[in-house]
């Protein structure tokens, strides 16, 4: 018989609409071979497809940190127990852009380890990235209890949780191959001045490209750094750029519309 693949992603709060849910259900359900399931976690289920699962965000029952710039209510994931699932689950952040088969991050290392994406900001450093990670239900229960125990000064310590995840899982965590994840901004944008005049190129290994930061999908497909910047011609970009004396990190902050993103972010 074969094994379910389970899929879990989160949506609290009203940054992260239905729509994104929606879409990265159809992303999986096209690029995955069944059978699968594909839970959300969420304090609002309204709008969502009839094959989305839903179940409310496990309480962890402490006050988050505050001051520091971590997703830290995903530490929902860690406990015990999770919306009923058991074994291994892979979790995927709402902004994640699928383009190939989901099959082999259900298929690398084993059932018990925790395997995470690279952390492309800080690729001298043994970091991983949250956005898309395997654990098996119930492995993190340890860092929970601590986080729980002292969660101002755990996340004052290690401030993104996916640090904390990647320094303190017991047995230590594995990372997926560079070429199977990708990130946006960092490794498909292009490096200034190119970002100027050639769109963000489709990476021609990558299963999936995650979207850390401010830059998500519809962004991407508008030609925007965030949303709530306006799309800019390249005269205009540096005009702004050298008139508030951004430097290069504003200049670099450009992106044309991404066709590629478009064709895949869909329902």
């Amino acid at each position: 018989m074969a094994v379910v693949k389970q899929i879990v992603c989160i949506k609290w709060g009203s940054r992260y609409g239905t729509t994104y849910v929606n879409r990265l259900y159809g992303m999986v359900s096209r690029n995955i071979t069944p059978p699968f399931t594909f839970t959300v976690l969420t304090d609002d289920p309204r709008g969502l497809r009839s094959e989305v699962r839903h179940a409310p965000i496990p309480d962890v029952g402490v006050t988050m940190p505050h001051g520091v710039p971590g997703k830290w209510p995903k530490s929902a994931l860690w406990g015990e127990e999770l919306a009923g699932l058991k074994g291994p689950v892979l979790f995927m952040d709402l902004d994640i852009v699928v383009l190939r088969s989901l099959d082999e991050f259900f298929k690398y290392g084993g059932a018990d380890d925790v395997i995470l994406a690279r952390n492309a900001a800080k690729p001298f450093h043994r970091l991983g990235q949250t956005s898309l990670f395997r654990f098996p239900v119930g492995k993190l229960a340890p860092i929970l209890d601590a986080f729980k125990a002292d969660p101002q000064g755990i996340g004052a310590k290690y401030r993104y949780e996916q640090n904390y995840v990647t320094s303190t899982v017991p047995g230590g965590v594995r990372f997926w191959p560079r070429s199977w994840v990708r990130h946006f901004r960092i490794q498909c944008v292009p490096i200034f001045p190119f970002n100027l005049f050639v769109a963000p190129m489709k990476p021609v290994a990558a299963k999936v490209v995650i979207f850390p930061g401010s830059l998500n999908p519809p962004d991407a497909v508008a030609g925007r750094w965030n949303k709530v910047s306006s799309s800019r011609s390249v005269y205009d970009h540096l005009a702004h750029v050298f008139e508030n004396r951004l430097g290069y990190r504003g200049a670099r902050s450009y992106v044309l519309p991404t066709r590629w993103v478009e064709e895949e972010w869909r329902d």
